[in-house]
């Protein structure tokens, strides 16, 4: 089997949507399935979908163009302010976009115009995390310049938290949201069928808090994916940590010094030889070293998680070298490594990554279930 590949058990996908949406359909809350960190894999949105979702998003229109190519029954919501480049295609692609300003919703009008469709549209708001948004104090107004676009139908308003700094979902933010919804139709707009108040960051607050308010929707993809929240990247309870998996192939392994020798400036990527991590013991000044036909052009390292025992010591472009320590690893094997949310998200978009995807029921999460996986020989 070629390699270096990502194993996908889409069953484990299916069992951690479903796990999610058992958990917040009692609190009124729906989970839209986010695909982009799988390149928008008709596979993985499927299995969300059987797992409960109520739709799915992403942040690519060609991502969610190949999600409607397999179904086009699921809605489809671009999560992402449309590119004026695009709109003609997000209006035909996307059933629904998450929206900041006129100029964008101008051009998503005349595009439905064009198209005799209706577009449906979430206007952000900005709640502290200095991503996308509208100010708060100017959401009813384009509230009502949105109405007024004959092509567009306002169907809610969301929010996004903790992307770019980190600002974490709470009762006060979400109490905020709530209450914009209270005002805007109040104004006149009806009622929204939206509260979209988040990502996988939210789940902690929605899980914990005695009052949801008005939010009846969440934008799921880490949880789902890696069974993690954001915010600490701690593992849920119930989720299936280990539904992908990254398998590279040892090229070399030998006996060499640990430290390097000989006058030092930058590496590869441009760190300085200051910077250079060594993560393995010296164990007498030598270890074990084996290269992997993996590196940065494939990955992010810093979201591998080696199999236990393993040490990653550095990268290039394609190698990646470890420690193997006493591990009976020979060329032609392969290794296993987990996967952080940025190391799935490079890896899938890599074109010399294969995928595999596996369909088999998932056995319940068991409280001692760990990952990282063993060697696989």
């Amino acid at each position: 089997m070629t390699s270096p590949r990502i194993n996908v058990d889409l069953g484990k996908i299916e069992a951690n949507t479903r796990h999610l949406v058992d958990q917040l359909t009692p609190r009124g809350i729906r989970v839209v399935g986010i695909t982009k960190a799988t390149l928008g894999s008709p596979a993985v949105g499927a299995a969300m979908v059987r797992g409960g979702a109520s739709g799915l998003g992403d942040s690519r229109i060609q991502n969610l163009a190949r999600l409607g190519a397999r179904d086009r029954s699921a809605s489809r919501t671009l999560i992402r302010s449309p590119m004026l480049s695009q709109v003609d295609q997000v209006v035909r692609t996307a059933t629904s976009s998450l929206n900041t300003g006129t100029t964008v919703l101008d051009a998503l009008d005349a595009a439905a115009r064009r198209q005799r469709r209706t577009h449906d549209v979430v206007l952000m708001v900005e709640l502290g995390d200095l991503r996308e948004g509208i100010a708060i104090e100017d959401v009813a107004a384009m509230a009502a310049v949105t109405r007024k676009r004959g092509r567009l139908r306002l169907s809610g308003l969301g929010t996004n938290l903790a992307c770019r700094n980190g600002v974490v979902p709470d009762d006060r933010n979400m109490g905020e949201l709530s209450r914009l919804v209270d005002q805007v139709e109040s104004g006149g707009h009806g009622v929204l069928d939206v509260v979209s108040g988040g990502n996988s960051a939210n789940l902690p607050w929605a899980l914990s808090t005695s009052d949801v308010g008005r939010v009846n929707e969440l934008r799921i993809g880490e949880a789902i994916l890696l069974g993690t929240e954001p915010l600490h990247r701690t593992r849920l309870p119930g989720l299936h940590p280990d539904a992908f998996s990254l398998v590279a192939e040892v090229i070399e392994v030998a006996v060499k010094p640990a430290q390097p020798w000989g006058d030092r400036a930058q590496t590869a990527f441009g760190h300085q030889a200051a910077l250079v991590r060594q993560l393995a013991p010296t164990r007498d000044r030598t270890i074990r070293q084996a290269i992997l036909a993996l590196g940065c052009q494939d990955v992010d390292v810093d979201g591998l998680i080696p199999p236990p025992g393993i040490a990653i010591l550095g990268t290039s472009s394609d190698h990646l070298v470890v420690d193997v320590g006493d591990h009976a690893v020979s060329v032609g094997d392969e290794l296993a490594f987990g996967l952080g949310y940025g190391a799935l998200l490079r890896a899938m978009t890599s074109p010399f990554v294969s995928q595999v995807e596996t369909r088999r029921p998932a056995r319940p999460v068991l409280a001692a279930a760990r990952w990282p996986a063993p060697i696989i020989a």
